[in-house]
């Protein structure tokens, strides 16, 4: 249902992360880094994907990745003047030094 929405919708944000965590519900990982790639390729202001796909990427021990994912989804908080999720970033970054 979920890739028809994304059919029906391509430049719908939420749709991709529902897609993106859904995936990750299955334990689908390869299919959910590839659907929150997507997401913060195109909407790169969707600052809810980077905590979540940064968490995706640490759970998997892809620590660098994370980190990156993090740092990308610091800069789209502060521009988007998100100062929960600028802590909630903050917080899942300073985690992993």
């Amino acid at each position: 249902m979920l890739l028809k929405m994304v059919e029906a919708k391509p430049d719908e944000p939420f749709v991709r992360y529902g897609l993106a965590m859904e995936y990750r519900k299955l334990q689908r990982m390869e299919d959910a880094i590839s659907a929150f790639t997507t997401l913060i390729d195109r909407h790169a202001g969707y600052v809810p994907a980077y905590l979540m796909f940064g968490n995706l990427l640490d759970g998997l021990g892809r620590r660098e990745q994370a980190i990156a994912v993090y740092d990308r989804g610091l800069a789209a908080a502060e521009q988007g003047g998100d100062d929960h999720a600028l802590g909630e970033l903050r917080a899942a970054r300073d985690g992993l030094k």
